[in-house]
């Protein structure tokens, strides 16, 4: 970027919001195989009784995800690797904390509503049509309702911040000039003047 006096310095930008990142491009591909298994099950069953692999799986992945993980992640954090730079001061060492109570509770909150889901579709033990593209528009629901909570907590922190007269982060999130499709228009003005100029 240049500035008022054509002084060229760099500007971080994060494109992808990591909220929506981690709901959307992380799951798809650590969930990738269950999801392969699941399609390769039923297109080869399209007339047929569809087997139980791909529920299965999906189910088995969601547990795994839930109970295993979510638990070495909290045991693998201790008083003597705790060292992160970026750490909150206020929280003990060895502690985890959940800094966005918003997202955790929304992600929380449709997990269980997911289950609950599948239960009133599965009751007739037939799945409709319709039931199908309902829980797909879920996804998007789910994703917007999640990243909404992200964008209050960030600007929430951000107002906090202010107030008290703290710095804001140094990732970039908070205290960039431009978010991604600013910063897109700015470079395509820059690069539009040094043509007119040439």
């Amino acid at each position: 970027m240049k500035d008022g006096n054509g002084n060229t310095h760099q500007e971080k930008v994060k494109v992808w919001n990591p909220t929506v990142a981690n709901l959307t491009l992380m799951a798809l591909g650590s969930s990738a195989p269950e999801i392969l298994l699941a399609l390769l099950e039923t297109t080869m069953k399209l007339d047929a009784c569809p087997g139980q692999l791909g529920a299965a799986t999906i189910v088995g992945s969601a547990a795994f995800n839930l109970f295993v993980i979510s638990g070495l992640s909290i045991y693998a954090v201790s008083e003597e690797n705790d060292t992160d730079d970026d750490r909150d001061e206020s929280t003990p060492l060895g502690i985890k904390k959940i800094n966005d109570m918003g997202v955790f509770s929304v992600t929380s909150i449709t997990s269980v509503f997911a289950y609950i889901w599948m239960l009133i579709c599965l009751l007739d033990q037939n799945i409709k049509v319709y039931e199908a593209w309902i829980t797909f528009s879920f996804t998007f629901v789910f994703v917007g309702l999640a990243f909404m909570a992200d964008r209050y907590n960030t600007n929430a922190e951000k107002k906090r911040k202010l107030e008290a007269g703290e710095e804001l982060d140094k990732s970039g999130y908070m205290n960039a000039e431009f978010n991604a499709i600013e910063l897109y228009r700015e470079l395509v003005k820059e690069k539009q003047g040094e043509k007119a100029a040439s």
